[in-house]
């Protein structure tokens, strides 16, 4: 079946039923209602599309039994405000991206768009690709991770040991190619089925509705006064604040974008660019259409953010370079708001292991020979 083909099914004296198989099979939208000259979209769990046969996972799935992950109080200096840092690298697959990689699945999944047969494709420089490939090995299906060339080489062993196949696209394409790539395959094959990751609302939907939860659960005093993370696809910051906002929090969004990236330096939450977060070279629908009002941009130099990951490391968090972004930013963020009883929440999204061929590790004078 041809990407983006639709389907149309008559109720007589009903509705038209247009299924945009391309939206349906990534799990973008819903299908359209067209009625009496006007339209509406169902919300409501839509009909199954038996594309593939039906998936029954294997009995030793454990990612849907996962529990909340850690959020402490974190100060690099004495007489700095505590920043509380949300430990998502304590997911399975070492990174926050495990939420959404399990979400979008299991949504497609319950809906009837992933089955047996389905063959996920993504395009990613990283942690997503990671997470997708440990979510694929767990149900049982075949991943396929479309990443730029240059990305580290732990990234892509980590990839293959679960399993799924790699993909390497153009570097100079950068992250743009390897969605076309995506494209491409899925054009080809009816069974592929794209997350699309930018755009996908399930992205923010995770965070919104579980890791917004699980921060207001562990905030002291159950509330948040501001929430602060790096944007790539724009799925943490988007959905933490609509989380929190929906709680009842009045939370202030800051944005931590780092500034000054060299070629060399690896942002997981901002990989996308050399420079600047991928949302601002249109690559994040998610953010670009996000109502965030109040937000607060924090620049922080790349080399400070480098710097403050090496020294959580050796406070005992085995973090990527977004967390040191993230941690710099909230402390911008809490001076900013110049409230002592303040609480400000970042997340760590991704652990180290990946980068120990990047400049994190390999210009770190502490790991210098003696």
């Amino acid at each position: 079946m041809a990407l983006g083909e639709r389907r149309w099914t008559w109720e007589p004296g009903k509705f038209w039923l247009i299924w945009d198989m391309d939206q349906i099979r990534s799990g973008l939208a819903q299908p359209i209602v067209y009625s009496g000259g006007m339209f509406a979209r169902f919300f409501s769990k839509p009909k199954k599309f038996p594309m593939t046969q039906p998936l029954k996972p294997p009995s030793h799935r454990y990612t849907h039994h996962l529990g909340p992950t850690p959020l402490v109080p974190v100060c690099l200096a004495p007489g700095e405000p505590s920043i509380w840092c949300k430990l998502e690298f304590l997911n399975p697959s070492g990174s926050t991206k495990d939420r959404i990689a399990r979400h979008i699945l299991d949504k497609a999944w319950r809906m009837g768009i992933v089955g047996a047969e389905t063959i996920v494709a993504e395009a990613s420089s990283g942690s997503t690709s990671i997470s997708f490939a440990l979510a694929c090995a767990q149900m049982g299906i075949r991943f396929v991770a479309f990443m730029p060339e240059g990305v580290s080489a732990e990234r892509v062993m980590m990839i293959k040991a679960y399993g799924s196949e790699v993909c390497l696209t153009p570097k100079e394409a950068g992250i743009r190619g390897s969605i076309e790539g995506t494209l491409k395959l899925a054009t080809s094959d009816p069974r592929v089925f794209l997350p699309k990751q930018f755009e996908n609302p399930s992205n923010s939907e995770a965070h919104k509705i579980q890791t917004a939860r699980e921060i207001l659960d562990q905030a002291p005093g159950n509330r948040v006064d501001a929430v602060v993370s790096g944007v790539g696809t724009g799925g943490t910051l988007v959905g933490l604040y609509q989380g929190l906002s929906a709680a009842g929090c009045e939370v202030v969004p800051v944005l931590a974008r780092p500034v000054h990236q060299g070629q060399t330096m690896e942002l997981e939450c901002c990989s996308f660019s050399s420079r600047i977060p991928g949302v601002l070279d249109s690559m994040s629908e998610i953010f670009r259409t996000a109502h965030l009002p109040g937000l607060l941009t924090m620049e922080i130099r790349d080399e400070e953010a480098i710097q403050i990951a090496r020294s959580l490391i050796r406070m005992g968090f085995p973090v990527g370079p977004s967390s040191g972004l993230n941690f710099a930013a909230a402390r911008m963020a809490a001076k900013s708001l110049g409230r002592a009883d303040a609480v400000i929440v970042t997340v760590f999204p991704d652990r180290m292991e990946r980068y120990f061929s990047t400049e994190l590790f390999q210009k770190n004078p502490a790991l210098a020979p003696r």
